[in-house]
């Protein structure tokens, strides 16, 4: 039987549906954030839009986005703002795609430049109706961005491929420094939060990723609140250090609307205080941790 999270007074906060349907309406005190705004943020969503590019600071509906765009920092979400998936946690739209775009890569690369960025994400809508899944685009988008700036750093956030190797190894073998790719949740509740998707082939990307380029350092990211325990989190961070995952960030599950799953359970930042310990005891080089933390959240800090 799953082992519960530790007890405590502030760990049984929970989520109250009525009739197992409508989300709560008040998140925690912990979870509150400060709506957009500022020179920064205006600066950065203005590039965005002049270069016609999405990200997945809008498309997910991230809590971060005046923060991160604030500071001038954005994730860049390649191949169109529609997916082939129709994961049950995510916002991004699903349906009929666009075609590439051949010059998305340049766009991007002089984006960054505008913005004066150090450390670029790339990530990417699911594009199962490629052979490649899109992999060469973001090998292309990776070789423009180090042409145009040569001493940034890249993560690329890539999906699963669908187990296709190949693909993986087309992005590891690009100029990039870190290859990320989410686990999402743990494995008893794929079929509920990722269908299409399986566990098992998401730890194959980021050892396939590891066994390319031993140099670049991968990455994954895990939400809470979805229903998992304690216990499973745990076996979870076992088979990512198993297959040399250097990097992993934690953060709460947040329903984006009434169409994806419902907040089973509010996480208390000690719990994930506690989770970064158990983590960084595994070895761990780096771990994100908190309940507003996303894949790319302080991204820059990762590299080192």
């Amino acid at each position: 039987m799953a082992e519960a999270f530790p007890d405590s007074a502030l760990s049984t906060q929970r989520s109250t549906l009525n009739e197992g349907s409508t989300p709560v309406r008040r998140h925690p005190a912990w979870l509150k954030v400060r709506m957009p705004g500022g020179e920064g943020y205006t600066k950065t969503k203005a590039i965005v839009s002049a270069f016609k590019l999405n990200t997945v600071c809008q498309e997910a509906q991230c809590p971060n986005i005046g923060e991160c765009w604030g500071h001038g920092t954005a994730t860049f979400m390649l191949m169109g703002d529609v997916c082939t998936r129709n994961c049950r946690f995510c916002a991004v739209q699903h349906g009929r795609v666009i075609a590439l775009d051949p010059e998305e890569p340049r766009r991007v690369a002089e984006a960054a430049v505008k913005m004066g960025l150090s450390h670029i994400v790339v990530t990417s809508v699911n594009r199962d109706d490629l052979p490649d899944g899109g992999a060469e685009h973001f090998a292309a988008t990776v070789r423009a961005l180090k042409a145009l700036q040569p001493q940034c750093t890249i993560e690329v956030l890539t999906p699963d491929f669908q187990g296709n190797e190949e693909a993986v190894a087309i992005v590891a073998r690009s100029p990039i420094e870190i290859y990320n790719h989410n686990t999402e949740t743990v494995p008893r509740l794929y079929k509920q939060v990722r269908p299409g998707a399986k566990y098992e082939r998401s730890l194959r990307v980021l050892a396939k990723a590891k066994e390319e380029r031993p140099d670049v350092k991968t990455k994954t990211g895990l939400m809470l609140g979805l229903g998992e325990a304690y216990n499973e989190l745990l076996a979870v961070f076992g088979d990512l250090r198993a297959v040399g995952c250097d990097i992993l960030t934690l953060g709460q599950y947040l329903r984006p609307s009434i169409d994806q799953l419902p907040v089973e359970r509010y996480v208390h930042p000690d719990e994930f205080a506690a989770l970064r310990d158990e983590a960084l005891a595994l070895g761990f080089r780096h771990v994100e941790s908190g309940p507003l933390v996303r894949s790319s959240y302080h991204a820059w800090k990762h590299v080192s």
